[in-house]
């Protein structure tokens, strides 16, 4: 029989290592779902995690998942480490999106490449606006921020589906709900030649380097981290709660809208109802799996993103239903939850605890009868 025992102090192996262990139980459990399902384990992991780099191409098609996936994790993790809880960042990345398509519906053929700068700052704007409403009512109203941002990726869904099924509907799309492609001056500049990897990429790798410098270089950063910690301290500190809800929510919205701006004027082209794709959802799994630290996001966001790609392999190729993409999503921030116990918690047997119990109770209880037994010896 096992127990969890408090540790006295946090476990700084676990902090990294959980992760790792919440991945090989994914895997394991994988190769049980493929098994179970009829299909060849090998080919299964293969595809999840071979197939995404065999090439030089699949890795720049990896890149094009992850970008959007770490610019919104960044944002999140100035959220969540000031103990501001936005749960509808996919919310903002769609309402940047359809910002930044009605900008790129304005250009024309005489337009000039300017036109990218303008959908890039339109599709944050859009995000840091449809944040704001999150913060103006949990700043107002004491708003509960999870369920505000969590209903508003349902009203910016559908106001995206009004527009591409009724004002921005291309005439000439054979009555299908899209608007009309982007001209190709607004398409975002790529890195290489015969790849689709953008500046996005760029941008999502400078944000990085930014949030460290943030999170750990500056007061303000300083101040966040500390309100979110410990709310009392930040008061005392000087520390203003209100502040700091307001720049967490604009700029995990402003990563967010300029995620949506990326992809729309990116691989996509053009404004779709497909626009979401629930990458807004996978970063918060990323943001946690990273340890909300900037250089950890890096390699979470790969992962999900090699679990997006595997997903459309595994129905393309498998024949299995491209949602095995959330199963592993869900397994993997489960799984990590899980682990994440072992940091402040070590397990150990029960007839262990009890041997070392009964040994300090012993080792207490000598010295408090060894007294009486010389008092009584001396009172004789």
């Amino acid at each position: 029989m096992l127990k969890l025992e408090p540790r006295p102090e946090l476990s700084r192996f676990w902090t990294f290592a959980s992760p790792i262990l919440a991945l090989l139980i994914t895997v394991l459990i994988g190769v049980a779902l493929f098994a179970a399902l009829g299909k060849d384990p090998v080919k299964g992991l293969m595809v999840f995690f071979y197939e995404p780099i065999k090439s030089g191409y699949a890795l720049g098609e990896l890149m094009i998942k992850a970008t959007p996936l770490l610019i919104i994790a960044l944002g999140l993790a100035v959220c969540f480490r000031s103990n501001v809880w936005n749960i509808g960042a996919e919310g903002q990345f769609v309402f940047g999106a359809i910002v930044a398509g009605g900008v790129a519906l304005l250009a024309d053929k005489n337009t000039g490449s300017w036109i990218v700068v303008a959908i890039l700052v339109a599709g944050t704007l859009g995000g840091m606006v449809w944040a704001g409403i999150v913060a103006f009512l949990r700043d107002k109203f004491n708003a509960n921020e999870i369920l505000v941002s969590l209903m508003l990726v349902y009203v910016a869904t559908l106001l995206l589906s009004y527009m591409v099924f009724g004002p921005w509907k291309d005439p000439q799309g054979y009555n299908f709900p899209q608007s009309k492609t982007f001209e190709a001056v607004t398409q975002i500049p790529r890195l290489f030649k015969g790849s689709r990897v953008s500046i996005g990429l760029i941008i999502a790798l400078v944000g990085v380097g930014a949030l460290w410098v943030f999170l750990f270089r500056t007061r303000a950063g300083f101040a966040q981290q500390v309100g979110g910690l410990a709310p009392a301290a930040a008061r005392y500190a000087g520390f203003s709660a209100r502040r700091a809800v307001w720049i967490a929510l604009l700029t995990s919205g402003g990563a967010a809208g300029l995620a949506g701006a990326l992809e729309v004027a990116g691989p996509l082209g053009q404004l779709t109802p497909y626009v979401p794709a629930g990458y807004g959802f996978a970063a918060i799994i990323v943001a946690f799996v990273g340890r909300l630290h900037p250089v950890g996001m890096v390699f979470s966001a790969i992962l999900m993103s090699m679990f997006y790609i595997g997903g459309e392999l595994a129905q393309s190729r498998l024949g299995l239903p491209k949602s095995l993409t959330g199963v592993f999503q869900g397994l993997l921030l489960f799984t990590l939850l899980a682990c994440d116990t072992l940091i402040a918690y070590r397990i150990r047997r029960k007839a262990a605890a009890k041997a070392v119990l009964t040994t300090s109770s012993l080792q207490a209880s000598t010295p408090l009868t060894a007294p009486v037994t010389r008092s009584s010896e001396g009172a004789l």
